[in-house]
């Protein structure tokens, strides 16, 4: 994945634990750092089973990932990598 494309799902990510940290448990802030970490190795077939499983396990949490502006603008750029 280009540098540029990495910094930005960082950025994402960072931005989301900025806010949302106070309401992740263990195992929400598990589950985003999974989610980062599949998106960072441009892994989509890892992102895409650790999204369904947020949404299976922490549904609130699959909620605020989809809507958080900064995340959804690096899934759109991913999207068009063929993520």
């Amino acid at each position: 994945m280009a540098d540029e494309t990495n910094d930005k799902v960082h950025e994402a990510f960072d931005a989301v634990r900025r806010d949302l940290d106070e309401r992740l448990g263990v195992e929400e802030r598990a589950a985003v750092e999974r989610l980062r970490d599949a998106a960072v190795d441009g892994d989509a077939a890892r992102a895409r089973e650790e999204l369904a499983a947020v949404r299976e396990r922490h549904g609130w949490l699959y909620e605020e990932l989809v809507k958080h502006p900064s995340l959804a603008a690096v899934i759109d750029e991913l999207a068009l990598w063929g993520f």
